[in-house]
């Protein structure tokens, strides 16, 4: 029987294969109705169950009483509800009306010189320990399981820091502030990434959400000037003491536009492929040799709003269209929101693990 480390390894080689890697996961309240149905503890537990991909995941350990930098100036005469809280990255958030979406303010939103800007304690590595990361990926390995580190994302975290508006505004109208902010996540990125190598671990996890439904965000010559080039250094860094570690990009939305730059720098793991933004068929057509598709199963229209048959149906299909030569790990397009039916899901799990 092949273990996840076998599959994956058949996957990233895109060696045709009859079984398939599969996955999926849930917001909170369909997670604890998982739970429920299948008597699981965790979400762990449901996955092992259902015997579903589980990478390890590998990482730095804060240092012995290590303490998080104080925020709260940024947020001074801030009319602050009482569940609102700051994440690790200086960035409030208040819980909305929208289950379990939250409203951010950004430490630097008023910020108007580019001093403000450097005085900002910008998340770091630095200090972090390794300790046990090496062994963690050996032992995960010795089980049959992948490993997985989390880079962090670029353009994500920096426009959270700054503010969503404020940030696209200076990357045309004052873009050493970007450069600035972006540096500054580009060094913690940079520290991850070369540590994971270090350790041996398969998957570097990154991204960022740069497009909607129907475009990327911004023009790509600002993605590249901004985003690729930084995102290139780290994944060079990595692979420099790792040649076969893999680059998993995350991005929601239609980003057709930089596939071939994402192939470029070094991606061999794009997810999402969203059936509702891009065409699947056409994508693995194009780009189909260098790239493993990790997501392709509707959470728009699939999976919420179809039938088990519909869900079946189109397991099948991906697994026809897309995963001829191996390289398909089979998902819904992101985590399952509230209105995805329980028999959805099993009925998902049912048909991507039957063998071709």
């Amino acid at each position: 029987m092949s273990t996840q480390l076998d599959l994956f390894r058949a996957t990233m080689a895109h060696q045709p294969h009859d079984e398939f890697l599969y996955y999926a996961h849930y917001t909170p309240d369909l997670l604890e109705r998982m739970k429920a149905h299948l008597g699981a503890a965790d979400e762990r537990e449901i996955s092992e169950k259902l015997g579903m991909y589980q990478p390890v995941g590998v990482g730095l350990t804060p240092p012995s009483g290590y303490k998080a930098p104080d925020f709260s100036r940024y947020f001074e005469g801030y009319d602050r509800p009482a569940n609102a809280f700051i994440n690790g990255l200086g960035v409030l958030e208040i819980p909305g009306s929208s289950y379990h979406f939250t409203h951010y303010v950004s430490p630097l939103r008023n910020a108007s010189s580019i001093d403000e800007i450097r005085d900002f304690p910008y998340p770091t590595s630095s200090g972090w320990v390794d300790q046990g990361m090496a062994q963690a990926v050996k032992s995960a390995h010795e089980q049959g399981l992948v490993t997985m580190s989390w880079v962090g994302h670029m353009y994500e975290d920096s426009w959270q820091i700054r503010g969503y508006e404020e940030f696209l505004m200076d990357m045309i109208a004052a873009p050493e502030i970007p450069e600035y902010i972006l540096d500054r996540v580009y060094e913690r990125n940079l520290t991850n990434a070369i540590v994971a190598a270090r350790a041996g671990v398969d998957i570097l996890q990154t991204g960022d959400d740069v497009a909607s439904q129907r475009a990327l965000m911004f023009q790509k010559d600002q993605w590249v000037r901004f985003m690729k080039s930084r995102w290139s250094r780290v994944y060079a860094a990595a692979r420099a003491i790792k040649p076969d570690i893999q680059i998993w990009y995350h991005s929601d939305g239609n980003i057709e536009e930089i596939i071939p730059d994402l192939i470029e720098i070094g991606v061999t793991i794009l997810n999402p492929v969203q059936p509702e933004c891009v065409d699947p068929v056409k994508l693995k057509r194009e780009y189909g040799k260098h790239l493993v598709f990790d997501g392709v199963v509707g959470t728009q229209t699939t999976m919420p709003f179809g039938t088990p048959d519909d869900v079946r149906e189109a397991v099948r299909m991906w697994k026809r269209e897309l995963g001829g030569d191996g390289a398909l790990i089979l998902a819904p397009t992101h985590v399952l929101e509230p209105e995805v039916p329980i028999e959805n899901i099993m009925a998902f799990v049912e048909t991507a693990r039957m063998k071709q």
